[in-house]
C-alpha cells in the first residue's frame, strides 16, 4: 500500500515541477485554441503510478496551477482539477502495477494504457468541459471540442512518453527473485 510519506512528498515536488517546465515550455500549439500537445501528462501518468494517487493528484494540481498561473491569464480552475483527477485516478488504476518488481511488458502496459485512455476521457470529455460550463459559462460546443481535442493528444503523448518512462524505470529495478543467496 502506498502511504503518504517522504517519499510521496518528494515524488509530488519532482512531479509538479517536471508537469510545469514541460507543459510551461514544450507545449505544442494544436491548432484548437488553448489547447496543446502536452507531454507532461505523460510524466505525470508515470509519477502516478510509480508514487500512488495522492502525489499523481498534487503533481496534476500544482503543476497546472503554475503553468496557468505563469501565463498571467489567471487560473483555469476546471482544467487544473482535470489534471488533479487525471494523476488521481491513474494512481488508483495503477495500482495493482508491479512496475517495482522490474518488468513493465504485455499486462502491465495494456494496464496502463487502459487506465490512461480512460482517465484521460473521464478528465478531459467529461471533468473539464462540464466546469468550464458550470464555472465560467462557456459556450458548450467549444469546450466540448477541446476536450475532445485534449483527450486524443494527450492520449497519444501518454501513451509514448508515459509507456517508455514506466519501461526504462522498471528497467533498472531488479526483477523479483533474481538474486540468490549464495553457499
Amino acid at each position: 500500500m502506498r502511504k503518504f510519506s517522504v517519499k510521496t512528498v518528494v515524488a509530488t515536488g519532482i512531479g509538479a515541477a517536471l508537469f510545469f517546465v514541460l507543459g510551461r515550455f514544450v507545449a505544442i500549439p494544436s491548432g484548437i485554441p488553448n489547447t496543446n500537445i502536452s507531454i507532461q501528462y505523460g510524466v505525470l501518468a508515470f509519477i502516478s503510478a510509480v508514487f500512488g494517487p495522492i502525489a499523481g493528484l498534487l503533481s496534476g494540481l500544482i503543476g497546472h496551477f503554475f503553468i496557468d498561473f505563469s501565463f498571467g491569464w489567471g487560473v483555469w480552475w476546471s482544467w487544473v482539477i482535470a489534471s488533479a483527477v487525471f494523476g488521481c485516478a491513474m494512481g488508483f488504476a495503477t495500482k495493482k502495477m508491479d512496475i517495482e518488481g522490474g518488468v513493465f511488458t504485455g499486462k502491465n502496459i495494456a494496464i496502463f494504457n487502459i487506465a490512461q485512455v480512460i482517465s484521460h476521457i473521464i478528465a478531459w470529455v467529461v471533468i473539464a468541459p462540464t466546469l468550464d460550463i458550470l464555472i465560467y459559462k462557456e459556450p458548450a460546443n467549444k469546450v466540448y471540442i477541446q476536450g475532445l481535442t485534449g483527450a486524443g493528444i494527450n492520449i497519444l503523448a501518454t501513451a509514448i512518453v508515459g509507456t517508455l518512462l514506466c519501461v526504462a524505470y522498471a528497467a533498472t529495478k531488479p526483477k523479483k527473485d533474481s538474486l540468490q543467496e549464495e553457499n
